[in-house]
């Protein structure tokens, strides 16, 4: 699994300034003295769950290396609205400057998180995981999964590269789950399904996993049901739920016995937590 790579997240985090052309801010150069120091705070607007707080920092070192960045939360701790998250000080222009990619990416990726860890807590007791997917925004997917970890989800493949996954289109394509023949490969396995017939053709190709794809609540208990009824204790196939899972709906979904649920919400779709950046002089 892909984890942060300082040099990857240099690398990101440079192109978002060169993106917003922080080192050429018009509107700060004009009006704030480039000698002006001050001091700022990042402070939480609402509750969350903080994701991103080293990268705000190199934000704001990348642009200015004497700015001095004191964190005063980790990554994954819940903030209370009203919180302090960080003290910055030094160079005004250069705090002033970087603010909107540090809170882009601080904002973004604890609303990814804060999410995360909504889901996670809605289906207690349940040991069911929740996982996401690869519906990530282009360029973004190493942060995005870092968020949902730091949630207290798991991730789901990274990319095709990592494992088998035989979706719907691969089976249309096929002829059907019967045309897969035996798994031969040293990497884990996964077949999505529609129906229980299909799941009754996939538990005969023992994958690592099936994908119960867009099934009522009913027919995820009878796969699970057929899952523990036809799998014995040396190779048991994990059963992983997908499509229209909600927090209203998560609960009833992990209590079927599903060992997995996925979410795409959590990375394409979610918003971004409420976080500022106020100037102290």
């Amino acid at each position: 699994m892909n984890y942060l790579n300082s040099f990857e997240l240099k690398n990101l985090v440079k192109d978002a300034l060169k993106e917003d052309a922080a080192a050429r801010d018009i509107t700060t150069g004009m009006f704030v003295p480039g000698n002006l120091e001050a001091r700022a705070q990042l402070t939480a607007r609402e509750k969350m769950v903080v994701c991103g707080i080293n990268i705000a920092a190199k934000a704001f070192k990348l642009l200015d290396k004497k700015l001095k960045f004191k964190p005063l939360i980790k990554d994954g701790q819940t903030a209370a609205k009203g919180a302090a998250l960080a003290l910055i000080k030094g160079n005004a222009c250069a705090i002033l400057s970087a603010e909107r990619v540090a809170l882009n990416f601080l904002s973004f990726l604890s609303g990814t998180a804060t999410q995360t860890r909504l889901f996670v807590d809605a289906i207690k007791p349940y040991r069911t995981k929740i996982l996401d997917t690869r519906k990530t925004i282009p360029g973004l997917r190493l942060l995005q999964k870092y968020a949902v970890r730091c949630g207290g989800g798991y991730n789901h493949r990274f990319a095709l590269d990592e494992m088998i996954l035989v979706k719907d289109n691969h089976l249309e394509l096929i002829g059907g789950c019967s045309n897969v023949g035996r798994f031969n490969s040293r990497l884990k396995t996964e077949i999505e399904v529609k129906s229980l017939k299909e799941l009754v053709e996939a538990l005969k190709l023992k994958p690592d996993i099936i994908m119960l794809d867009n099934m009522s609540i009913k027919d995820m208990k009878k796969a699970v049901q057929a899952r523990d009824n036809t799998q014995g204790a040396r190779h048991k196939v994990l059963l992983e739920a997908s499509g229209n899972i909600s927090l209203g709906n998560a609960k009833k979904v992990a209590a079927t016995g599903v060992d997995m649920i996925s979410i795409g919400s959590l990375t394409h779709s979610v918003g971004s937590a409420d976080i500022s950046l106020d100037i102290k002089i």
